[in-house]
């Protein structure tokens, strides 16, 4: 009789790395978060048929997302969005919307197992991602709900601000440059280790 297979995450066994960094900048991973590509004509009855299943409307304004505790719809492209959760499986997400958009011409794709997520949280979050990342992060700026596509250091991830004080974000990352983002993340990190009185 086989061994059951346990599944492990891009970065399994980073907590105690994590763990080692103040408190203004706190990373931790979010691992085995369904990941569903989503084409569909945001002006057709497909995108329609897509907030159905998902509860919400699919953000149209190019890099924004949209969503609530239980999901989020990414803007990729113009007919294009990158939908996450932790509620629902994939194959039950990638099924439920390609029922839904697949009359109207649309299509859903399990896209899981590419991609891995961090939450960048902290007082110098900012500065963190500043040091590697040629966007405008300024809280004026790079408001809650913006999501872009961007180079952080040398690896090409989905950037999303959960607020308006540039002190939380989520990076959605590919699983083969996790490691490499771990490291440039912690290492970024390391000035911040004694905050001034």
């Amino acid at each position: 009789m086989a061994d059951t297979l346990v599944p492990l995450s891009p970065l399994h066994g980073w907590d105690q790395k994590f763990s080692e960094l103040p408190e203004s900048v706190t990373i931790t991973e979010e691992p085995f978060v369904t990941m569903v590509d989503l084409w569909v004509d945001p002006a057709g009855p497909g995108a329609t048929a897509a907030a159905t299943v998902l509860g919400f409307d699919l953000p149209t304004a190019a890099s924004t997302s949209a969503g609530t505790d239980a999901g989020t719809a990414v803007w990729l492209g113009p007919e294009e969005w990158l939908i996450t959760t932790r509620s629902q499986p994939a194959p039950a997400l990638e099924s439920d919307l390609r029922a839904a958009v697949a009359p109207h011409g649309g299509a859903a794709i399990d896209v899981s197992g590419q991609r891995t997520t961090l939450r960048l949280r902290g007082t110098h979050a900012r500065d963190v991602l500043e040091k590697g990342c040629s966007l405008d992060l300024h809280p004026t700026v790079f408001v809650r709900s913006t999501a872009a596509q961007t180079m952080l250091g040398l690896a090409g991830v989905i950037l999303i601000a959960l607020d308006d004080r540039g002190t939380d974000y989520r990076i959605l990352v590919r699983s083969s440059f996790a490691r490499y983002l771990a490291e440039w993340l912690i290492d970024a990190a390391e000035e911040f280790g004694v905050d001034p009185v």
